[in-house]
């Protein structure tokens, strides 16, 4: 029995030179089973996972369909949306949509989060036929009033059990709320848990149910390998490994273009010949390169997931994933590519921290563990992105005085001192440690200062006075200068009273500068006790 082909499923001749663009020519089971309903305008209820090619399953019949409607000349209006749960998935059925429609005049636009919403306001502002979208930023973009719903006709929900699993199901039905009641649902789920179920029968009418099981068994005659790798060293060991003679050709997987494109500059700068192929490229572009990798002509060949559908490299001996892919049927069909019609070949993984949980969803789609490389160059001794370390936020002194509040900062400074001069230390050990001292000591308020100072020295201990030498740089109005050596010390005590000379000299009018001297008499009484020390 011979095996269907695209063209027996009545596809218009535009659609069919884009699939042959593409290297394909016999559709999937999903698409084999779907497109024909689909064209008619039937709803359907999928039951199928990424990588078993449901998106060009929906991407082509629609095309299609808003071909024949014709519409050309009229302003665009949005007439299909499609809602899928990740950034990754909306670009990827963004790209479907670019490479199945290149031969058509249909525009679209892909709606995500994360990234600045102009370019994709710009888009809608001068009118698209579809929109690929995630629900968070379309409903954003729906109250700024850039996105009208009003005249959808087919409307696609992808992957509703991920919508759920994810917390995105209430957008999903504020979404649903929105659209015309009369249009043609697409409803695709890779499980039926009873929400899901319960929204899909009150959305679909009369649906086709079409049910597909997944790829999910590697060839046996394909050796794996995983390589534990920072992602800062991706780079080195691809290098490492294409350098060598062990790897005379290999097909190297990216997730996006520009990943794509960076690889290729990384080994050329090496003198490995690469080129990359990508929906970026030229469709002239991208055959010449697959040509010069089939040639000989390059040692590598740089690939994103959409642009290597359909491509058949007889006697292919390696292929690398530079990224692990983060849908695991798509490391199936990665690695498929090598390793056919009975030959061996072998499959080498780069995995960093991050996708660690891309790797366990793989192992647990194929049933068995990858071999990890253990030793090599590069070997992962990093880790993943973490926060700053919790000793930077509550880094606060041990004692009570610094970090407090301004206010509390001087009070708390003056008993911390007085606890340091009960200490029984030498004199010459506590001068050493006096600059010390003084060098924090300006963190505080200035005009604080002489308070949080004065109260030691009232107590009448000598040692306090080490560090003066250091503080005397600092203007002091409110007191009068003090003898400082032991010469002075002796004058001193014959000093007669300055505050009674002074108003015997200059009279009652010179009050107030006696009062200061009144003032001032305690302290001189702390210094008679130094004196009578001495």
């Amino acid at each position: 029995m011979e095996r269907t082909t695209f063209n027996d499923l009545g596809l218009i001749e535009p659609i069919l030179k884009a699939l042959n663009e593409e290297g394909y020519t016999h559709p999937t089971p999903i698409q084999e089973q779907a497109i024909p309903h689909l064209t008619k305008g039937r709803d359907l209820l999928g039951c199928a996972q990424t990588g078993t090619g449901k998106t060009a399953a929906f991407a082509i019949p629609i095309l299609q369909e808003l071909h024949e409607r014709g519409d050309q000349g009229q302003k665009r209006l949005i007439k299909t949306l499609i809602l899928t749960p990740t950034r990754e998935l909306a670009i990827q059925i963004g790209e479907s949509f670019a490479a199945y429609g290149r031969h058509l005049k249909i525009k679209h636009t892909v709606i995500f989060g994360g990234v600045g919403q102009r370019p994709q306001t710009d888009a809608l502002t001068r009118g698209v036929d579809i929109v690929v979208a995630t629900p968070g930023r379309l409903l954003d973009l729906i109250g700024q009033g850039f996105v009208d719903l009003k005249h959808i006709e087919i409307f696609v929900l992808d992957e509703a059990d991920r919508m759920l699993d994810m917390g995105f199901i209430h957008d999903v039905k504020k979404i649903i709320a929105r659209i015309p009641h009369k249009r043609q649902t697409l409803f695709f789920s890779a499980t039926m848990p009873p929400e899901i179920a319960k929204l899909a029968n009150s959305i679909l009418t009369d649906p086709i149910k079409v049910e597909v099981a997944p790829v999910s068994s590697t060839a046996d005659t394909i050796d794996q390998h995983m390589y534990f790798v920072d992602r800062t060293d991706k780079n080195k060991l691809l290098v490492h490994l294409l350098q060598g003679d062990a790897i005379r050709e290999a097909l190297v997987f990216t997730r996006t273009k520009h990943g794509a494109n960076k690889v290729v500059k990384v080994l050329e700068q090496a003198g490995i010949g690469a080129e990359a192929i990508h929906g970026n490229k030229s469709q002239t572009a991208r055959q010449n390169a697959l040509k010069n990798f089939k040639d000989g002509k390059i040692r590598a060949l740089v690939a994103t997931d959409i642009a290597a559908r359909g491509i058949d490299i007889d006697g292919l001996t390696h292929v690398i994933n530079y990224d692990i892919p983060n849908i695991p049927e798509t490391y199936v069909h990665r690695i498929g590519r090598t390793g056919r019609a009975g030959a061996s070949g072998r499959a080498l993984s780069f995995c960093d921290h991050e996708e660690k949980s891309f790797l366990r969803d793989i192992t647990r789609l194929i049933k068995r563990e990858i071999p990890v490389v253990a030793e090599h160059p590069f070997l992962m001794v990093g880790g993943p992105k973490r926060p700053e370390p919790e000793v930077r936020e509550p880094r606060q002194p041990r004692g009570p005085g610094r970090g407090a509040r301004p206010g509390q900062g001087q009070g708390q400074r003056a008993p911390r001192d007085g606890q340091r001069s009960d200490r029984s230390r030498a004199p010459q050990q506590r001068r050493e440690g006096g600059p010390g001292r003084n060098d924090r000591r300006p963190q505080a308020p200035r005009e604080a200062r002489p308070q949080g100072d004065r109260q030691p020295r009232s107590s009448g201990r000598p040692d306090q006075r080490g560090p003066r030498p250091q503080q005397q740089q600092r203007p002091r109005t409110e007191r009068p200068e003090r003898p400082q050596h032991e010469g002075e010390r002796q004058h001193s005590a014959a000093k007669p009273d300055y505050a009674a000379l002074t108003k015997e000299l200059f009279g009652e009018e010179n009050g107030s500068s006696a009062k200061k001297q009144e003032e001032q008499k305690p302290k001189r009484t702390g210094l008679g006790r130094l004196f009578r020390r001495s």
